[in-house]
């Protein structure tokens, strides 16, 4: 085995209590906890014949993600689904496909509303070390059109440098808190044929705007970008939806 594998397979190990509450939260979306009370300590002890400690650490783990809180008196209740931590590589994890492609839809609504507006502001501020790096990665995305593994990677940093450039430090929190969902939504948008050259093609349009300080253009690209993500996300979960009233 190779070390890099070795590495991932590694990753993909996860403690008792994260088996856990990936049981539950899958449990808990199924609609199986009734009268939305969550099983307590020592409930899950017994069901699942693992130790209070244990119990203990997975009520944690699913009130850290805002599924569960745990009431005066310890009782335990399921938290509105609407709250629940989405951000969390961890819950998106455990959800069914479908709900992640109703997920990477909503993650597009916000890009819609947040990234034309930060690349325009971006293009108004820009300094020439921020005009490097941002050649910097387009110059990679190029090279690596056949690599979409390492392509995806490069095309995060872009977008995160354009949030940087922007000099908004809160926007740039909630662009970086999206990662995760960002990045299952690139896999997506890059299995198209010629998605990648066509990515690079947009990514380019958005730099040169952006260097040439204009924040009009440079908002009208990133929103081009951002359309023709649009169809490719709404097929997938079109296709998800199927797969799943198949089963």
């Amino acid at each position: 085995m190779q070390r890099g594998q070795e590495s991932l397979d590694a990753v993909k190990v996860r403690t008792l209590p994260v088996q856990v509450a990936a049981h539950l939260t899958r449990r808990i979306v199924l609609g199986e906890i009734e009268d939305g009370r969550a099983p307590s300590e020592l409930d899950i002890s017994r069901e699942f014949g693992v130790s209070r400690v244990v119990a203990r650490e997975t009520l944690k783990i699913l009130a850290s993600l805002d599924i569960v809180e745990v009431a005066q008196g310890r009782r335990v209740v399921v938290r509105p689904p609407a709250e629940w931590d989405y951000l969390s590589p961890l819950l998106i994890e455990w959800l069914p496909a479908e709900i992640v492609g109703e997920l990477l839809q909503e993650l597009h609504q916000m890009r819609v509303l947040l990234e034309p507006e930060l690349a325009a502001m971006a293009a108004a501020c820009v300094t020439d070390e921020a005009v490097r790096r941002l050649k910097a990665e387009v110059d990679r995305m190029a090279e690596l059109e056949s690599d979409p593994n390492a392509y995806l990677a490069v095309d995060h940093e872009f977008h995160m440098e354009i949030c940087r450039t922007a000099d908004n430090r809160i926007l740039d929190r909630i662009m970086y808190s999206a990662r995760w969902l960002g990045t299952a939504s690139r896999r997506i948008t890059n299995e198209a044929p010629s998605a990648l050259r066509k990515a690079t093609h947009d990514h380019t349009e958005i730099y040169e705007a952006i260097v040439a300080r204009d924040p009009d253009r440079a908002r009208a690209a990133m929103r081009t970008h951002l359309a023709n993500n649009s169809a490719l996300l709404a097929e997938k979960e079109a296709q998800t939806r199927r797969a799943s009233r198949r089963r």
